[in-house]
């Protein structure tokens, strides 16, 4: 036993991280989601054309 009260809660140096540091994987994923938001609605709005590359 590690001491811990339930098996999904954080292990204790992991929220003094947060509190020193910010939460980095809450960041990243905040970060990850804006840019999935955003290609979405780009490539969603404005379907691209691309032309057949030159023939050399």
């Amino acid at each position: 036993m590690t001491g811990r009260t339930n098996e999904g809660d954080p292990p204790p140096i992991y929220e003094d991280l947060v509190r020193e540091r910010g939460d980095v994987v809450a960041d990243a994923r905040a970060a990850a989601e804006q840019a999935q938001y955003q290609a979405t609605q780009l490539l969603g709005s404005h379907p691209l054309h691309q032309p057949h590359p030159p023939r050399m």
